[in-house]
This record gives C-alpha cells, sequence and structure tokens, in this order.
C-alpha cells in the first residue's frame, strides 16, 4: 500500500526534485545492504531465524505510523531507512527459512509459491491505496494507517504459526572475530557465489526502479493523482500469475537462463515505454505486465539459484550476501537514474538506461554462456 502511492505522495505531496527522489529511492533500495548482512550473520550464529525475520517485520510496521509525522524530505527518508533497515533484517532469515524447509530440486517452486503469496497482498495493496485516496479526504495519512494495521497482524500470524529449522552443528568455541571471519572465507570460497553475486551486481546497477517507471507511465498517460497507486497492479498480476510457473521452469532448464531471460523481458519493457506508442493504454498494460514477468523470473529465481551453493549453516549470511549485493548495485542505479532524469530528461534517462541493460545482459550471457545454475 505505501509503495503504491510514495512517489506520488514524495514528488506531487512533498515536492521533491527528480534527483533528490532518486536519492531517496535509491536510499529506499540501498539501506537494506548492512542490515540484510547484520540479519543473516545474527540469524545464522543465534540460529534463531524466525526471531530475527520478526523483528524485521515488526521495526517495518511500525515505520508505517512513523510516516504520519514525516513531512520533510528528510524526515521521509530517515523513516525508509528504518523501515529498509527492518526489510533487510528480516529477508535473508525468511529466505533461509524457506530453503531449508524443502529438497534442492525443489527450490525454485517453493521460492515461486512464496513470492505469488507475497505479490498477492502486493496486489490488493495498490486496490485498497487507490479506495483509501478515493475515500479518504487526508487519503495518504490514512494509507500509512491501514497499512500498519496489516502488517501488524503479518507479524502476529507469523509469531504464532512460523516453525523455525535449526541447522546447529557441535563446534568448539571460536571467539566471535574469528568465527566471523572464517564464515566470510568459507562464502567467498563456496564455488558459484561469488560469480552469482557478481551477475546480480552488474544487471542491478543498470535496472530503472519501478517508482521512476510509474511516474514516467503516468506523465504518459497524464494520469490523475487518485488512478496512479493502480500502476502497481499490473506488475502484481503478472508477477502472481508467473511466479510459481517460473519457479518450476528454472527448476527444471537451470535459475541462472531463467534470471537472465527475466532482464531480457525487462529490456522489452523499456524498449517499448520508449517508442511512440509508449503513451497508450494498451501499451502501459503491457510495460506493467512485462514487469511482473520480470520479478517473477529473477527474484525468487536468484534465491534459489543461490541456496543450493551455501552450507546449511551459512544459509541466511551467503543469500544476505547475495542480496546485498544486488541491494548496492540498484542504490546506485536509482542515484544514476535520477541524475540523468534531471539532466538529460525522463526520455534521454530511460534511453541510456535501456543500452546500459542491453550491452550488460549481453555481455553477462556471453560469458556464461554454457553454464548451469
Amino acid at each position: 500500500m505505501v509503495t503504491a502511492v510514495l512517489p506520488l505522495y514524495l514528488v506531487v505531496g512533498l515536492g521533491m526534485s527528480p534527483l533528490a527522489f532518486g536519492a531517496l529511492d535509491g536510499l529506499y533500495q540501498g539501506a537494506t545492504a548492512l542490515s540484510r548482512l547484520a540479519g543473516g550473520h545474527i540469524a545464522d550464529r543465534a540460529q534463531r531465524r524466525k526471531l530475527v525475520a520478526g523483528t524485521g517485520y515488526a521495526l517495518s510496521a511500525c515505520c508505517k505510523l512513523a510516516l504520519l509525522a514525516a513531512t520533510t524530505p528528510w524526515a521521509v527518508g530517515a523513516v525508509l531507512a528504518a523501515d529498509r533497515t527492518g526489510k533487510g533484517l528480516r529477508t535473508a532469515p525468511r529466505d533461509a527459512l524457506i530453503s531449508l524447509s524443502c529438497p534442492q530440486e525443489e527450490q525454485g517452486r517453493a521460492f515461486g509459491v512464496h513470492r505469488a503469496m507475497d505479490t498477492a497482498g502486493a496486489l490488493l495493496g495498490p486496490l485498497v491505496a487507490f479506495a483509501v485516496l478515493w475515500a479518504a479526504r487526508d487519503g495518504y495519512d490514512a494509507v500509512f494507517v491501514v497499512s500498519f494495521c496489516a502488517a501488524a497482524l503479518g507479524v502476529l500470524l507469523l509469531a504464532l504459526f512460523v516453525r523455525d529449522t535449526s541447522t546447529r552443528t557441535p563446534d568448539r568455541p571460536v571467539k566471535r572475530k574469528r568465527r566471523g571471519r572464517r564464515s566470510l572465507r568459507t562464502l567467498a570460497r563456496t564455488p558459484g557465489l561469488p560469480r552469482l553475486c557478481l551477475i546480480a551486481a552488474l544487471l542491478g546497477v543498470v535496472t530503472v526502479s519501478d517508482s521512476f517507471l510509474y511516474l514516467l507511465l503516468q506523465r504518459r498517460l497524464d494520469l490523475p493523482t487518485a488512478y496512479f497507486p493502480l500502476l502497481p497492479v499490473g506488475t502484481a498480476a503478472g508477477f502472481l500469475l508467473l511466479a510459481v510457473p517460473l519457479g518450476r521452469l528454472a527448476d527444471r532448464i537451470g535459475r541462472r537462463p531463467v534470471f537472465l531471460a527475466g532482464h531480457g523481458v525487462l529490456l522489452m519493457a523499456y524498449v517499448l515505454l520508449l517508442g511512440p506508442w509508449g503513451g497508450g493504454t494498451a501499451a502501459a498494460v503491457c510495460v506493467l505486465v512485462l514487469l511482473g514477468a520480470f520479478y517473477a523470473a529473477t527474484d525468487g529465481v536468484l534465491m534459489a539459484a543461490a541456496g543450493p551453493l551455501l552450507p546449511p549453516h551459512l544459509k541466511a549470511s551467503g543469500l544476505a550476501l547475495v542480496q546485498t549485493s544486488q541491494a548496492l548495485a540498484r542504490f546506485a542505479g536509482s542515484l544514476l537514474f535520477g541524475a540523468a532524469w534531471m539532466y538529460l530528461g525522463p526520455g534521454g534517462a530511460l534511453t541510456a538506461a535501456t543500452a546500459g541493460l542491453a550491452v550488460v545482459l549481453a555481455s553477462v550471457a556471453a560469458f556464461h554462456r554454457g553454464s548451469h545454475a
């Protein structure tokens, strides 16, 4: 719900410039970096993945209410940083729980099921946000309150029904610093993991944030403010329908080819948005569905590709390392795109991003041709 209204709230409601929004959106994407690593390390070290994940969800839930008091860009930035810290804490332990609860040959389907259910909420969220903005006088504040209530219910369900999985192994006591260094060395030497982190980072730099794409579509369609939250619905619908099938396809033909193909779909969305037909409603719907297909082919598939590479006792830490590589890259990408928007205009910025994605995707595909995820 919050994600659906946030770009318009910041740019229109608070009058933020594209460069400032790019920096804030980059912060929104990249603030998870250190907290992902911390969350993964703490969860593996304490063998309390459910507790760490629940703490992250609770922190993000509280930030929904904190947005009510944030009326300046910097205050909003602080709240978003705290929200993303919560996301960083929870993501790796949650994905580790998923990975540990199913056999390796079904990792893609398992993550596909999770992403599909997650996206079902993402599909309902914009619809509820649209209804609230339509009906409420102080629409943004109402969206934040309703979002908090839904998040609090989610934390309660996690606490009551999610089971933890222990991977504790007998080991002699080791100093904390030495243990951390040993874990990092183990991950760095894990076959295939450094390469996967590099691929995720390179493609992350040239991935345009959804928020910018929605703003571009809103301008091309001259969409009224109240209808803006409906734009993520198309993305969520595509994600929901394709997450499980593409996860199963990744299990069958390889996760890396599906991951790269997903970025090819994203490239198609950029080209469609740049074309003279990008201002039509049908083309806009196609862009949103392609964006959903991109996430279905990459989000859970990347975790499914990383999971089998990792030893069980370092599952959360290793997944956090992959996620952090991607998050930092997308943080840099948002800053670059925001600056390009200011100096080249929206069309020039998207053209540069399209060219960059095409070059990086072709290079990665050529370098890793013949390899299997």
